[in-house]
């Protein structure tokens, strides 16, 4: 039986440069891919620039294989008293660098009204 790990062969490719250039390109990519509350605060400030409302809360996130998905809580309506304010939640998806690349009002309701609808207080 050969021993291959110790050849000429793969010590040439090993320590080849086109290995070394791939593991470099992965670390570039590594170090441009924003941290989580970079993302949060961008994905706010890109979508309440598209709506023209503030982002109140980020209620969920997840990290998918295309970026990030997360639901926003936003101010729709403003009314007196505060609890009557028409509240929206949108989904809004992010690329891996944390561009907006979608949203979607998927929820509309009042700010004081308890959510029966949706299972395990989501």
């Amino acid at each position: 039986m050969a021993n291959t790990k110790n050849s000429p062969e793969s010590q040439a490719s090993h320590n080849s440069p086109r290995g070394k250039e791939k593991d470099t390109e992965e670390n570039v990519a590594d170090e441009r891919r924003p941290k989580l509350m970079e993302v949060l605060r961008h994905a706010r400030a890109q979508l309440a620039e598209l709506t023209g409302m503030t982002a109140e809360n980020v209620p969920s996130f997840k990290q998918t294989e295309d970026g990030w998905l997360l639901e926003v809580e936003v101010v729709e309506l403003s009314r007196v008293p505060d609890t009557m304010s028409l509240m929206a939640t949108y989904e809004v998806e992010l690329d891996l660098e944390g561009q907006l690349t979608g949203y979607r009002r998927v929820r509309r309701y009042e700010r004081g009204r308890a959510d029966t609808h949706r299972p395990s207080g989501r």
